[in-house]
């Protein structure tokens, strides 16, 4: 891959990767409520899925979503809906008891497969890896050596603008004494969610 395709690959997943949407507010709300550790599990959920999406985009993505329209109006439909269910539990959160223990967490798979599910159904991923990430093979060489260093690029990209955003949560622990500010919070990171994975479905339509 020439360096100059992977230098505004980095700074593309960089910028990704540091823009609020449903992976970064899923990490966030699981550092509020059960600190960095469990938050960086469901970080790993959603870099794992990256590494489908990645395949899938050299697979040849975007010409399949081209040819079945349908099939990726469903996928939309089916990933606005899990991320609305996802960003509904976190506006509905008890505002109570705001901080629970780390030990107190889910199962690290459960954490896991929650990143997992998110990424796979967020229709964010359909723009970056559909639509964007197919524009950065370079046709003239072999797929198989692009496909890995994209893979490594990306996965790097996204646990470090992941890790930022569960720092800067798991430091707001102090706040989260008042259970208002809570309920606002919650319901705030709910709702961009939501409306990230709503807008994103919107622009792939276009």
């Amino acid at each position: 891959m020439d360096i100059t395709i992977w230098a505004a690959l980095a700074a593309l997943f960089v910028a990704g990767g540091l823009t609020p949407g449903p992976a970064v507010m899923l990490v966030m709300s699981t550092s509020l409520r059960y600190r960095f550790g469990p938050a960086m599990i469901a970080a790993l959920g959603v870099s794992a899925a990256n590494l489908v999406w990645i395949t899938l985009a050299a697979a040849g993505l975007a010409a399949f979503a081209a040819q079945f329209p349908q099939v990726l109006l469903i996928l939309k439909i089916v990933g606005v809906g899990f991320i609305a269910w996802l960003a509904w539990s976190i506006a509905t959160a008890d505002p109570s008891r705001p901080r629970a223990r780390a030990e107190d967490a889910p199962p690290r798979g459960q954490l896991f497969l929650r990143g997992v599910g998110l990424q796979m159904l967020n229709p964010n991923a359909l723009v970056f890896f559909g639509l964007l990430l197919p524009s950065y093979f370079d046709v003239s060489r072999p797929v198989m050596p692009q496909t890995l260093v994209m893979m490594a690029t990306i996965t790097v990209c996204e646990m470090f603008g992941l890790a930022v955003y569960a720092w800067l949560a798991d430091t707001m622990n102090a706040r989260f004494q008042s259970p208002g500010f809570v309920r606002w919070f919650n319901r705030g990171a709910g709702a961009a969610m939501f409306l990230s994975a709503l807008f994103a479905a919107v622009m792939t339509s276009i």
